[in-house]
């Protein structure tokens, strides 16, 4: 029987694999060397660094990550030696997208600007950023893409210069793996030169891994009022974060930005068929089956008076609300962590119905293309 350890906080994973398995979970930062040594397979998330000193002279064949992000696998050193490891690429691309679209609404309520036509430069077109391209081009705003290795592949087609994206855009978000090195190094990918390129007015938004920008020249910035603000999911050296950048930072989160319910499960699925795979288990295709659902899955809005991207807002900001999140980490900032595995129930658009009265069909194509399950009591209106 093959023995494997897991993060005890990968949702969904108990009892799954204890018919075909010796399965041990702990916390992440105690999956160690000594307990590796007796370890066939590794189910982890983003806080065990899995590198030559904990891996060194052990049986583990096999390492799944429950995370789009693996730069917390050394991947040299598995190839080197035959173990196989594995993520889950794009597991949580509508997650983030839930998580931008948030964003983007409390913004424009905030600084009473239309998302429609404002510029948004999407930097990093993978799984992640084509679901916030796709988002962006349902909300009418004009989009900037940036994807070097994309454009090597595909040709120039729609793909701009990171600097042509920098001076354009009203809003920056980032969508990038961390690479610290290759000619697509994203290491501090944003810092003093790039910010000296964007607007005074823009936005910078990072939901991809912190140490893509560089939070020094981010705080100087923001604090001189040279950007007009961002929004920061992921930090430098987490789960301790600078509180003299947080003094100044917009929206604050920790690092949750993937976290709906439904990111999470597919996260889980992806790493548990690609260890059934591997060892040949009888447990083909398997996807969780107890995905709660929130409290209330139909949403009522008033459309009367309304535009289509007030009553999509609406919409959106009542699946989630960014804010209880940005509230939750000022109040603990100690509390990164335990804000992360205590994570509130968030479910994706598609598990809500959105019952609209007094507004036109368009408002309802708009929410349908996002996801949501459309019920309309409407009558013709201007929009």
């Amino acid at each position: 029987m093959i023995r494997i350890v897991a993060d005890q906080n990968i949702p969904f994973l108990r009892g799954v694999l204890e018919p075909f398995a010796e399965i041990r979970y702990l916390p992440a930062n105690a999956i160690t060397h000594s307990v590796v040594s007796h370890a066939d397979a590794l189910l982890i998330r983003t806080r065990t660094l899995c590198d030559k000193e904990i891996l060194r002279d052990t049986p583990v064949r096999f390492i799944g990550t429950a995370t789009i992000g693996y730069d917390h696998i050394d991947t040299r050193y598995c190839d080197d030696h035959g173990i196989s490891w594995n993520n889950a690429p794009g597991c949580n691309a509508a997650s983030v997208q839930q998580y931008l679209a948030s964003a983007l609404f409390t913004l424009s309520r905030r600084e009473g600007f239309h998302l429609k036509n404002k510029t948004i430069g999407i930097v990093g077109v993978g799984h992640v950023g084509s679901k916030v391209e796709q988002l962006a081009r349902i909300l009418g705003m004009n989009i900037l893409l940036n994807d070097p290795p994309r454009e090597r592949a595909e040709g120039k087609g729609d793909f701009v210069s990171l600097p042509q994206l920098l001076q354009e855009s009203d809003i920056v978000t980032l969508h990038v793996p961390l690479l610290f090195n290759g000619m697509d190094k994203t290491f501090h990918l944003i810092g003093r030169d790039q910010f000296r390129q964007m607007k005074p007015t823009a936005w910078l938004i990072n939901a991809s891994r912190g140490e893509v920008v560089d939070q020094a020249p981010l705080t100087e910035y923001l604090r001189n009022k040279k950007l007009a603000g961002g929004i920061l999911d992921v930090w430098e050296n987490e789960p301790h974060i600078d509180p003299g950048l947080m003094s100044v930072i917009s929206i604050a989160t920790p690092h949750i930005a993937g976290y709906s319910a439904d990111g999470k499960a597919t996260g889980t699925a992806m790493v548990v068929r690609a260890l059934v795979h591997y060892f040949g288990l009888p447990l083909k295709d398997w996807f969780p089956t107890d995905i709660p659902l929130p409290v209330e899955t139909l949403i009522n809005i008033d459309g009367n008076g309304k535009t289509a991207e007030e009553i999509a807002g609406e919409a959106v900001l009542k699946t989630y609300n960014i804010l209880e999140d940005d509230s939750r980490l000022r109040a603990d900032p100690e509390g990164f962590e335990q804000q992360r595995s205590a994570y509130p129930l968030r479910r994706e658009f598609p598990a809500f119905q959105a019952r609209i009265t007094g507004s036109s069909v368009n408002t309802g194509d708009i929410l349908k293309k996002m996801g949501f399950r459309i019920l309309f009591n409407f009558t013709h209106i201007s929009i």
